[in-house]
């Protein structure tokens, strides 16, 4: 990319607060940014080639949104624990194997996405994250979920294409948590906690393509909290623009959902709990 381009973007940034230079192929972090620190609040390089992501990163203080999916990212710097106003955070298609410890400490983050990275342990210390809404760790090498679990407010985790194994009866203690998605993963009848079903806030669970069949969740205790909740099946999806939260229903299982538009499949009730098993 030329000087004058990244000049021209440069300028525009400086008074929109906004910069976005995607798939152009860069491998370096911008070092330009550096003057447009004070009023920098959204900056996206997705689809680049960088590889680092510098210790001056902790010098955007006004920064609320960054996104640097589908770039070659292995770290990330301490310094982004200085971030105080960052509410978004996506970092998907990298190969980020931990995160920082500082990382806890962006107060203000919501949306925290590093779906298709390399982290095989699940990450400690988010549970500082008092405003965070969406956790997605899909597509990782994860195979516990431990204890520590409990302490997330996020709303939705999703957990999806992992190596699950083991999920801790704790995580029934999340106190927000409303979503959680376990598809694909390595996961027994055995291995989901009753309590996620009895004594949760849970009111979707998603549990496809692991090594049984979902319907056999109804010998589980509590699966009758569960089961009457609806989702939007995913051709209906495409014609809806609002939050993934926002699919969830209650409806009465002797008041059938209406099609969402003439081209949809009518609706399926508990579309998660009526899967097909897993192919061995």
């Amino acid at each position: 990319m030329g000087n004058s381009a990244l000049r021209s973007h440069l300028e525009t940034s400086q008074k929109t607060g906004v910069f976005q230079l995607t798939a152009k192929g860069l491998q370096e972090f911008p070092e330009e940014l550096q003057r447009l620190t004070a009023n920098l609040r959204t900056v996206d390089l997705s689809g680049n080639k960088i590889e680092v992501l510098p210790a001056a990163i902790g010098n955007f203080l006004q920064l609320r949104s960054l996104t640097l999916n589908s770039n070659r990212l292995t770290a990330l710097p301490s310094e982004m624990g200085k971030l105080k106003k960052l509410e978004t955070l996506c970092l998907n298609g990298n190969r980020i194997e931990r995160l920082p410890p500082t990382l806890g400490q962006l107060k203000a983050l919501r949306t925290l996405n590093l779906a298709g990275n390399q982290i095989s342990e699940f990450p400690l210390g988010l549970g500082t994250l008092r405003q965070l809404d969406m956790l997605d760790l899909s597509r990782n090498h994860i195979h516990i979920v431990p204890p520590e679990v409990s302490d997330l407010q996020a709303i939705e985790i999703n957990l999806n294409q992992n190596q699950i194994s083991v999920v801790s009866p704790e995580i029934s203690r999340c106190p927000r948590l409303k979503v959680l998605r376990l598809e694909e993963n390595c996961l027994e009848l055995s291995s989901i906690p009753q309590a996620i079903l009895s004594d949760s806030q849970v009111s979707l669970l998603s549990l496809e393509g692991n090594l049984f069949e979902v319907k056999n969740l109804r010998e589980i205790e509590g699966y009758e909290k569960v089961r009457p909740r609806r989702c939007v099946p995913l051709p209906v999806c495409r014609f809806l623009t609002a939050s993934p939260l926002l699919l969830l229903s209650t409806w009465n299982d002797s008041q059938p959902p209406r099609r969402s538009s003439p081209e949809a499949p009518p609706m399926r009730p508990d579309l998660h709990l009526q899967a097909e098993p897993a192919p061995v």
